[in-house]
């Protein structure tokens, strides 16, 4: 370490002075203990977990077990497709009952809008109680929209929705409806 040194100044005569030392604190042990406490802070301290969603998959099915694919009633379902400038679409038809655009309403993502929707679609199904909202992006939606539709499920308790990809046939219609051609 470096250290500043100091001349004394010699003076002819008179008073004799007694000679003053320099306090001087060496710094090393200080910069030790610090690394030291960063280290032990660092170790001991636990560290952010990041949040998991659980994702709750079917069990396989035996190889000697056939398995028939499930029959799907739509009525049972309402499928919400996020468009642009912070619209959406919505509809409760399959492939053969969705071919015309007037088919495919329309509303906001105003939280009433879709609680209205949700309830009105509820109470068309056939099974209420295994109602399922199917939440699509299209690629003309925000990132910020799909979230407040997530938003609104827990906002409205409704406990079965998943999200899924637009189909082919869906984005046809979608693509007619707000003329994307």
């Amino acid at each position: 370490m470096a250290e500043v040194q100091v001349q004394e100044k010699g003076g002819k005569g008179g008073k004799v002075r007694s000679k003053k030392h320099n306090a001087r604190v060496d710094m090393t042990p200080m910069v030790d203990l610090g690394f030291l406490l960063i280290t032990f802070f660092m170790f001991t301290t636990t560290f952010s977990k990041p949040n998991i969603m659980d994702m709750k998959l079917p069990a396989k099915p035996d190889k000697n077990q056939q398995v028939k694919d499930p029959e799907i009633d739509l009525s049972n379902a309402i499928t919400f497709l996020l468009g642009k400038d912070n619209k959406m679409y919505y509809h409760q038809l399959d492939q053969n009952g969705l071919t015309d655009p007037g088919k495919l309403a329309e509303t906001t993502l105003d939280s009433e809008d879709i609680a209205k929707v949700i309830a009105t679609a509820k109470s068309r199904a056939k099974r209420p109680d295994i109602f399922t909202v199917i939440i699509k992006p299209t690629d003309d939606s925000t990132y910020e929209n799909f979230v407040d539709i997530l938003d609104e499920m827990a906002i409205t308790k409704t406990d079965h929705y998943g999200i899924g990809e637009v189909k082919p046939w869906e984005k046809t219609v979608y693509d007619q409806k707000v003329g994307n051609k």
